[in-house]
């Protein structure tokens, strides 16, 4: 900024005021390449980072392809392994049954002893309300029923 800039009487007429404006152009000029060129640096490293990305993308696929090979695989796998057990069961259930029945182990039903007074059982609780257990006799002598002793 010069002081032609800030004081407006300072500038010229007409000839003078072209000089001004060329200069103006010059300096945007000089900008926009400026510009220009971050945003071409800016582009050249977009293109980079796609670059990377789309090698990450394939290395990612691969992957998943291996993957599902491995799970079809696995898959073949168990049901092979399935069928096998269904079929071994089939065949040995009953000798299974037969055996289970043979060796089993009788046990017999279990007493509880309550001789013990810590062991006794207890028995149902006699919940009434107030006005019944009182004409039952279960609350003693009452006098006043608002007073306390």
């Amino acid at each position: 900024m010069t002081i032609t800039d800030l004081i407006p009487a300072l500038k010229g007429h007409g000839r003078r005021r072209a000089v001004d404006e060329v200069e103006r152009l010059r300096e945007r000029k000089q900008q926009l390449e400026t510009s220009l060129g971050a945003a071409g640096d800016e582009v050249a490293l977009l293109r980079w980072d796609l670059t990377v990305a789309h090698h990450k993308l394939d290395e990612a696929q691969e992957i998943v392809v291996q993957q599902q090979a491995t799970v079809a695989e696995l898959t073949t796998e168990r049901d092979y392994w399935r069928d096998e057990a269904l079929a071994l069961k089939a065949r040995f259930s009953a000798q299974l049954a037969v055996d289970a029945n043979t060796n089993r182990i009788d046990v017999p039903r279990m007493v509880r002893d309550t001789s013990a007074i810590e062991d006794q059982a207890t028995g149902p609780i006699d919940v009434r309300p107030l006005r019944e257990a009182a004409a039952a006799g279960l609350l003693g002598p009452v006098t006043d029923p608002g007073r306390t002793h």
